[in-house]
């Protein structure tokens, strides 16, 4: 059986979904805790960089404020769609893809992969 895809719609989906990710990696590199916090809803379930996974908005509010400011310093965070599905959406970060950059003395960037 095939599904019927409405393809506009989709892209339209996935363009959103891009504009989300966006925001996540502008609030993260940019330590701005309220930013990233207003993309989740009170039930949200949110998984670290470490792997840790947070439930609620509360919970998610006050592991950001305590990590973010001063959490990137030096660095900043790359993060790419990975696989969406249904409802939920995989970003490609920690541990699998995350990229980070350090500043170097000489103004150059260092990437690796964490």
């Amino acid at each position: 059986m095939t599904a019927n895809v409405d393809v506009p719609a989709r892209e339209a989906e996935i363009e959103a979904i891009k504009r989300v990710v966006a925001t996540v990696e502008h609030a993260q590199n940019n330590e701005l805790p309220d930013e990233f916090l207003g993309l989740f809803r009170a039930d949200a379930v949110w998984t670290t960089g470490g792997g840790k996974r947070l439930f609620g908005l509360d919970e998610i509010a006050a592991f950001t404020r305590q990590v973010l400011p001063g959490g990137m310093e030096g660095m900043s965070v790359t993060f790419e769609p990975a696989r969406v599905g249904g409802r939920q959406v995989e970003l490609d970060e920690p541990p699998r893809r995350r990229r980070l950059r350090r500043q170097r003395g000489d103004g150059r960037t260092d990437s690796s992969q964490a």
